[in-house]
C-alpha cells in the first residue's frame, strides 16, 4: 500500500502538475508593486494558494521548493525580478521560505470533504499566518527591527490585498478542483 502511495506522488502525471504549479509561481511571483516598506505586494501567494488548493499539501510544497531551488540558483523569479541565493537571506527572504507552510496548510485544508466550502479559503488564512510568522520573523533579523514595527510595515499593509487573493484563489479553486477531479483524483493519495 505504501508503494502505491510512494508511486502516486512521483507518478508522470503527478510531476507534470507540480512542474506545472511551479512554473505558475515562478511567472506570478516576479510582478510586484514597490511598498514604501522592504517588502513588496507579490503575486507570488495567490499562486501558492491555487497550488496548494488544487495540488493538496505534499504536491504543493514541492512545486513551491522547486521554486524556490529556481530562484535561488539565480533565475529571476523572486520579486522584482530577482534572483539568487542572497534575495532568501535578505529581508524578505522568510517569506519566500514561508510559502512552504503556506503550501502545506493550503493544501491539507483544501483537502478537507466539505459541503459548505470553507475549507480552502481557511487552509488559505492558515498559510497567510504562516507565512507572515516566518517573513516577519526573518525580517526581524534580518534588520534588527522590533516586532511592532516589523508588523506594522510587513504584515498590515498586505493584509487587504492578501484577503482578496484569498477570496480570488478560493473563487478559482474550488470550481477548478471539481472539473479537475478526475485529472487530480489519482496523483493524490
Amino acid at each position: 500500500m505504501n508503494e502505491k502511495k510512494k508511486d502516486r506522488l512521483f507518478s508522470v502525471k503527478s510531476m507534470v502538475f507540480i512542474a506545472i504549479f511551479a512554473a505558475i509561481i515562478c511567472v506570478a511571483a516576479p510582478f510586484s508593486v514597490p511598498m514604501p516598506g522592504l517588502v513588496p505586494i507579490s503575486l507570488a501567494t495567490f499562486a501558492v494558494y491555487l497550488a496548494g488548493g488544487l495540488l493538496g499539501g505534499k504536491r504543493a510544497v514541492i512545486a513551491v521548493a522547486l521554486y524556490i531551488m529556481i530562484g535561488a540558483v539565480g533565475l529571476p523569479v523572486f520579486s522584482g525580478f530577482s534572483g539568487g541565493f542572497a534575495k532568501l537571506l535578505g529581508v524578505t527572504g522568510g517569506y519566500i521560505i514561508g510559502y512552504i507552510p503556506c503550501a502545506l496548510l493550503t493544501g491539507i485544508f483544501s483537502d478537507i470533504p466539505s459541503k459548505g466550502h470553507w475549507t480552502a479559503p481557511v487552509g488559505m488564512v492558515l498559510g497567510t499566518l504562516a507565512c507572515y510568522i516566518f517573513g516577519t520573523a526573518w525580517f526581524m533579523v534580518a534588520t534588527g527591527s522590533e516586532l511592532l514595527p516589523a508588523l506594522i510595515s510587513c504584515v498590515l499593509p498586505f493584509l487587504i490585498g492578501d484577503a482578496i487573493k484569498i477570496v480570488c484563489a478560493s473563487a478559482i479553486t474550488m470550481p477548478l478542483k471539481s472539473k479537475l477531479s478526475g485529472y487530480l483524483s489519482d496523483i493524490k493519495g
